[in-house]
């Protein structure tokens, strides 16, 4: 059972850790993509691009799942498509409109379970409220396809000239996890891997819309957000400290992991803050602010397990850190993974 990627080592050649969320895949980012597609939208590194267009603002991204395997508890490739695009729509505040859906499918692959994705993305679609406009299908040859990929592209309106981005994370805001964390992530390993260690862990794979809308339609303010996929907390704290240049300060004690989780991470030797969420995201909000964000995310069916897990310091000298307390007192600075604990889990 293989479950490391490479060490961080200079490479001429693509290998699995630069899609891992973790430092290669940044390094990748930066120095080789990112460049030669160079302009003011994207080099403002959201989850979506911002579109100012007539007067209003649209939210447009893009994403691709390469998941094994293409069922899991929680889940399958099509609903975590649908549900990871809907997700990163919201992350800047969007209302979710319309989706794509690019289908690459291997050259054997069973009918009935191309059928049964699909009817997953449309159930998950419909109960959102979006449709699917436009897509594409290829077929590839036997052995060089992996069974399925999909790739999904999502529109949303930014409503009211609301903003929330890495730029307006404040000193002495306070950061929200709006659940438990690495469920999706050990889910996926164990069904994988046909570990079967006596519990019931579900992938928390769901469409956070409708909550990121509640909070929206609550008036409350909200500085940044951003949903908990690849790289998990600790990847996704990281690149906000390192965009928003302040030192972030949590506390291991307050960050919720399920103990089924944190007993199958402690067997195998996985850290629980760099395992992937697909139903979690973190939030950045006033201090005046919090409790009734608290209040509003544990009203909500997602967020009954919402908690402040710290807050944004002045710290002049650890500028873009995140610094965690440890259940025995101590603290350490995190680290971004250089490449990532379980891939191919989104």
């Amino acid at each position: 059972m293989q479950l490391n990627c490479p060490l961080p080592l200079d490479y001429e050649k693509i290998v699995l850790a630069h899609g891992g969320g973790g430092r290669m895949m940044q390094q990748l980012i930066d120095n080789f993509i990112q460049p030669i597609f160079s302009n003011d939208i994207l080099n403002q590194k959201h989850d979506s691009a911002i579109l100012d267009i007539n007067q209003s603002k649209l939210a447009f991204t893009t994403d691709s799942y390469v998941i094994n395997p293409l069922f899991f508890a929680g889940g399958d490739i099509g609903k975590l498509a649908v549900c990871g695009t809907l997700n990163d729509l919201s992350m800047s505040g969007a209302k979710p409109l319309y989706l794509s859906c690019g289908l690459i499918i291997e050259e054997g692959f069973p009918i009935k379970d191309l059928q049964a994705i699909l009817q997953s993305m449309q159930a998950s679609a419909k109960q959102a409220g979006v449709a699917f406009v436009t897509g594409d299908t290829k077929v590839v040859d036997k052995g060089k396809g992996d069974g399925l990929y999909i790739n999904t592209a999502g529109i949303g309106l930014v409503e009211n000239n609301i903003s929330i981005n890495s730029e307006n994370i404040n000193i002495g805001d306070h950061i929200i996890v709006s659940s438990d964390l690495a469920r999706h992530g050990i889910a996926v390993m164990l069904q994988r891997e046909g570990l079967n260690f006596e519990n019931n862990i579900s992938s928390d794979c769901a469409d956070l819309s409708g909550l990121v809308q509640s909070l929206i339609q609550a008036g409350v303010q909200l500085h940044c957000m951003r949903d908990l996929t690849r790289g998990g907390l600790a990847s996704g704290l990281i690149e906000l400290a390192t965009a928003s240049q302040h030192r972030f300060e949590i506390t291991e004690s307050e960050i919720p992991v399920h103990d089924d989780v944190k007993s199958a991470c402690e067997i195998l030797g996985f850290d629980p803050l760099y395992i992937a969420n697909e139903g979690c995201f973190v939030l950045f909000v006033p201090e005046a602010s919090s409790a009734q964000v608290l209040t509003l995310l544990r009203q909500h069916k997602l967020g009954k397990q919402a908690c402040i897990i710290g807050k944004v310091t002045d710290n002049a000298n650890h500028k873009g850190i995140v610094s965690l307390k440890t259940a025995f007192g101590v603290s350490r600075v995190l680290d971004l993974f250089s490449g990532e604990q379980l891939p191919r889990i989104c």
